[in-house]
């Protein structure tokens, strides 16, 4: 499959140039190549490390999350080169989504993980420039019981900040660093709220405010994205795709 036909594709799909986005995002096609698309490299960060893998692995793309240039307009210099480089000489692409890929009702992270625990997505909460992002639904669970789903989903330790009732019914998640969101929360009337980290403050908007928050890992939140497109990308196209599992324990 050619590059621009695959760009023209996920920049539909994933309604890039509707949904607003911090600046150093920069969503959609951040490197190109001259050639097909045959195989890809899925990740939740470009990294030195995933952008090695990619390579290594024989990818023509590498379909991320998180894209190059979060820190903005900057020399090609440092590890900036040390990332660019080895993408041009080797002519793999990198295609970045990020809250086009938060926000997405089917390969979403937040609709994903909603899946994953058996949460019915009914509304959106947690506006940014005007679009919702994150999802709620009911899940009746306790407190208790709701951070051992997680874990088990999630495949690691959860923190619970236990402001909320006891029984839970009405939760919602935006992954990643949703602790900033928590008035969202409180505002959508959620008993429990789900999400990959937060600042210290975050605890006091918690206990104060009267929910239960479940902070998963900003990471572990995050790599249910980019494996569903991958796996869409599949289905239709016959791309075959690898996932480079790459954590920052954050």
């Amino acid at each position: 499959m050619r590059l621009d036909e695959l760009e023209a594709y996920l920049d539909a799909y994933l309604a890039v140039g509707a949904v607003p986005d911090y600046p150093g995002a920069l969503n959609g096609l951040q490197v190109a190549n001259d050639g097909e698309v045959t195989r890809l490299a899925v990740a939740v960060d470009a990294s030195e490390a995933t952008v090695a893998a990619a390579v290594a692995g024989g990818a023509d793309l590498l379909l991320v999350h998180h894209g190059l240039f979060w820190d903005g307009n900057r020399p090609v210099t440092g590890r900036r080169y040390r990332r660019l480089k080895p993408l041009l000489v080797s002519g793999v692409a990198v295609y970045a989504a990020h809250l086009p890929l938060d926000v997405h009702g089917d390969v979403g992270n937040n609709a994903v993980l909603a899946r994953a625990l058996g949460l019915e997505v009914e509304g959106r909460f947690g506006a940014f420039e005007g679009v919702e992002i994150g999802v709620w639904g009911h899940l009746a669970a306790t407190r208790d019981g709701l951070k051992e789903r997680l874990e088990g989903v999630l495949g690691g330790a959860v923190q619970l900040l236990p402001g909320g009732p006891e029984r839970v019914e009405r939760v919602g998640i935006l992954t990643g660093g949703g602790g900033s969101e928590i008035g969202a929360a409180l505002g959508a009337g959620l008993d429990a709220y789900v999400t990959g980290e937060g600042s210290h403050h975050t605890y006091f908007d918690a206990m104060e405010g009267g929910i239960n928050v479940y902070y998963g890992g900003h990471y572990a939140t995050e790599v249910w994205g980019v494996r569903a497109l991958a796996a869409h990308l599949e289905e239709r196209f016959g791309l075959a795709w690898v996932f480079i599992d790459r954590p920052t324990g954050l």
